[in-house]
């Protein structure tokens, strides 16, 4: 029998400039620095609206570190969930602002999706779950689609989902 979590708390990454991967999850993210360890090189964050101690600890080991190999063993990528569509597509503006934006899929009826890469090239997802209601016969398949955002912020304005219980 597993060990049964009830979801993952947080995320720490190795990056090679801390203070530039610092200000890329500050300034995409609006993610606060909660605590600085200059000794280790560690900074530790927290998103607007967490009830987390921290989401993302940052561990800078160097410019000389070797690049991270896309396709390779290791973490494919970490997905934020928003808590409305139109965040959703403000997300994608300030992500292609910063050079940081990838692309976009729709996993039919349960989530909608934008995708980055930060400095680094550690790959995130920013996705905005539908209402659990609405998922019929997707919600134990995830196809990917063509995601048509302006039709999706069209329909789903302003519903509310994070909250929900899943």
């Amino acid at each position: 029998m597993g060990i049964g979590p009830v979801r993952l708390n947080h995320a720490v990454l190795f990056v090679a400039d801390l203070a530039r991967s610092e200000r890329f999850y500050t300034e995409v993210f609006s993610m606060d620095v909660v605590l600085r360890e200059p000794r280790a090189n560690v900074a530790f964050l927290r998103l607007p609206r967490s009830v987390h101690d921290h989401d993302l600890g940052l561990m800078g080991v160097g410019r000389s570190a070797p690049p991270r190999r896309h396709g390779g063993i290791g973490l494919y990528h970490l997905a934020w969930q928003v808590d409305t569509i139109d965040e959703l597509q403000h997300l994608r503006k300030v992500l292609a602002k910063a050079g940081a934006y990838t692309g976009e899929s729709s996993h039919s009826g349960t989530t909608k999706s934008i995708y980055g890469s930060d400095p680094d090239g550690n790959e995130f997802e920013v996705m905005w779950m539908l209402p659990r209601d609405q998922w019929s016969a997707y919600a134990t398949t995830v196809p990917v689609e063509r995601l048509d955002l302006a039709a999706e912020v069209s329909r789903w304005s302003g519903i509310r989902t994070a909250g929900e219980i899943r």
